[in-house]
């Protein structure tokens, strides 16, 4: 997610929220998707003839709808219908519990949230804002299943406007905000770890809980790869290049095989501003990662390391993935220059036919690129100290989609192709700190917004959320995608080559190949009312699809729930969480399971143990248009005078205490 619903911005925080700053001349995705599916002459897809009707060519597609007999789902739920509304909704059967909110205690000595009285001091001890990115991790460490563990949460941005009083709406209000509250601001942003519990059918935090931990805008974390002790990274309170204070705007996140975290930094060109973004020898690549001199927060004002002219280096130390340990709330987290520097929307990890792993990574932005990293060595189930530094050692790839239906996995690596000192790069290095620049330079394919990448556990398939585009520059038509103001995105389905006597989509599939297959899996949208929405088959006649996909989970049995965000308000639909199978007559066929409260997107879906709760992430309630702290569009999930809209993690659970979806 790109953070702030840009759909429904003016016009200028809409160019702030998303420059879209890729030079780049290549074929974006919708050019490639029209030429790929206008080539057929039936639905007849490279995954065979039984995900043929999953195909959404616009045309076909219908006529396959009115040929189609009824297609069933897996899932045991009526979905929601369509609409909006100041509250939320789940599917009949199924209760929202609330787990934590904005300014809830985390650690010992936090005071009881009160909105009139916030500091930067409580907000350390308190659950921070606009939660994302969400993960579970059992207690005792290495169980299986089980209710009891601990969670772990991205706090991706902050909204001034409906954090403070009197600031106005959300324009002035990040010029108004004070140095005291730009404090509350940075403790406010990062992570959090919790221990939660199921206790009597709830799931409530354990206060006090031993590995509890906050890390904040401040925390102290150590650089590895190839750009540490970098002289672009170095500044003059970091002469080393190899120390950073903080992490910024996490997204989405992923894990490892070896029980860590990975968070992700995404529009980290937020918070660094002032006159020197235009200038010095950096410029042209502040300009690519889409830094202005207006900046989107203030924070230049008060603190000299988001001054560029003052430290020209600062902006380099963030756009990283960063790796902690939960289970050690002591421990120095680190930042993996290995796997680039861009706007991350998540890192989730595979494991390739020689153990290697691969981590899967979106560049959030109008026209960026899909990445992934194969480690240089296989990791050790064995020995898990010996996977500390894993993710230091390996390949960078992006991604070019072609369209014959093949993906190559293009790697970044100094001195191959273009990536010489004849362009800049003197070092792996200058490779990863200028990882867009260098996928430029490759002919990598532009993307749509490419958000969350995710594997679905059971086929091996890897799913790309591609929110939206309303900026695309090519008219490129097509039988499937005959739209170049892609306002409602759409599902890419890549097929990674099967594992040597592997049924080919049955889950062993070799990530680390350098070559793939891609579909799309759906086109987001209402099918008949918006230019090349198409879904295999009709949705139900209440109104189950989707508009702007953003990050999606996968449940035991391999079906999807998506999340979305930044509907169109002209759409007249909630952001909400929607399932579908991703095989069989039910295949992309969306029903929708909840729906968000005004201005809020969902985040982070998380299927919790033995499938018997979904988590998820409710961001920037009452983020609509003119809606400000003292007069917010909503005031949930408090629900009660004086108390503003308070970013919230919730948990649902089936009221029979049964499956998610059955």
């Amino acid at each position: 997610m790109t953070g702030m619903g840009v759909e429904n911005f003016p016009p200028d925080q809409q160019a702030l929220e998303d420059i879209g700053s890729n030079p780049s001349a290549a074929d974006s995705i919708g050019s490639v998707i029209g030429r790929r599916l206008t080539r057929r002459s039936a639905l007849r897809g490279l995954f065979g003839a039984a995900a043929a009707g999953a195909l959404p060519l616009a045309g076909a597609a219908r006529a396959a709808a009115e040929e189609a007999r009824s297609p069933s789902s897996s899932l045991g739920f009526r979905g929601l219908p369509q609409g909006t509304g100041p509250g939320e909704a789940v599917a009949e059967g199924y209760e929202v519990q609330v787990l934590m909110r904005w300014g809830d205690p985390v650690l010992p000595g936090a005071p009881a949230f009160d909105p009139a009285k916030q500091s930067a001091e409580a907000q350390a001890l308190q659950f921070g804002y606009n939660n994302d990115y969400l993960d579970f991790f059992p207690l005792p460490k290495g169980a299986a299943g089980g209710e009891h563990g601990l969670l772990v949460v991205n706090h991706e941005y902050t909204n001034p406007e409906l954090m403070f009083p009197g600031l106005g709406g959300a324009r002035e209000a990040r010029q108004r905000t004070s140095e005291a509250q730009m404090r509350v601001e940075q403790m406010a942003h990062g992570a959090s770890v919790v221990e939660i519990r199921r206790e009597n059918g709830r799931w409530v935090p354990v206060r006090g809980g031993a590995l509890n931990r906050r890390i904040t805008a401040e925390t102290e974390m150590r650089v590895s790869g190839p750009a540490a002790g970098h002289e672009r990274l170095r500044t003059s309170a970091d002469p080393t290049g190899r120390r950073v204070r903080g992490t910024l705007n996490n997204c989405a996140g992923g894990n490892t095989p070896w029980g860590t975290v990975l968070i992700a930094e995404e529009n980290f060109n937020y918070y660094f501003g002032g006159p020197g973004v235009e200038t010095g020898p950096q410029a042209a690549a502040f300009k690519r990662y889409g830094f202005v001199r207006d900046a989107q927060y203030t924070w230049h004002r008060f603190d000299p390391r988001f001054d560029v002219a003052r430290e020209p280096n600062e902006p380099n130390r963030f756009g990283w993935v960063v790796e902690f340990d939960p289970y050690d709330p002591g421990s120095v987290p680190v930042k993996r220059t290995a796997l680039g520097r861009f706007k991350h929307e998540g890192c989730t990890h595979a494991i390739s036919s020689d153990g290697r792993v691969v981590i899967y990574m979106g560049d959030d932005e109008r026209f960026d690129y899909v990445y992934k990293f194969v480690t240089a060595r296989p990791w050790n189930s064995d020995e898990p100290g010996l996977n500390r530094d894993l993710l230091d050692d390996g390949t960078l790839y992006v991604a070019r989609f072609n369209d014959d239906g093949s993906l190559d996995w293009m790697p970044l690596v100094h001195g191959q192709g273009p990536l010489t000192e004849a362009n800049g790069f003197r070092s792996q290095g200058d490779v990863v700190i200028e990882a867009r620049r260098a996928a430029d330079l490759l002919g990598a394919t532009p993307m749509d917004r490419p958000e969350d990448v995710e594997v679905n556990p059971v086929t091996g398939r890897v799913y790309v959320m591609l929110t939206n585009n309303t900026s695309r520059r090519d008219n490129g038509t097509g039988a499937a995608n005959p739209r170049p103001n892609n306002a409602h995105g759409h599902v890419i389905e890549i097929l990674p080559p099967a594992m040597s006597g592997a049924n080919e989509g049955r889950g062993r599939m070799d990530h680390a190949a350098t070559s793939a297959r891609w579909e799309v899996f759906l086109m987001a949208g209402q099918p008949g009312t918006h230019a090349g929405a198409a879904y295999h088959a009709a949705v139900d006649a209440e109104g189950g699809w989707l508009s702007c996909p953003d990050n999606c989970a996968f449940d035991s049995k391999g079906r999807i729930w998506i999340s979305t965000d930044g509907a169109p308000a002209a759409a007249r639909i909630a952001d909400g969480l929607f399932a579908a199978d991703t095989e069989g007559d039910g295949r992309a066929l969306t029903r929708r399971f909840y729906a968000a409260p005004t201005g809020a997107e969902v985040c982070g879906p998380l299927l919790g143990p033995a499938d018997r709760t979904v988590f998820l992430a409710i961001q920037h309630p009452g983020e609509d248009a003119g809606s400000t702290f003292d007069k917010p569009s909503t005031r949930w999930p408090d629900n009660r005078e004086g108390m503003p809209p308070r970013p919230s993690v919730i948990a649902i659970v089936k009221r029979d205490g049964g499956e998610i979806g059955s």
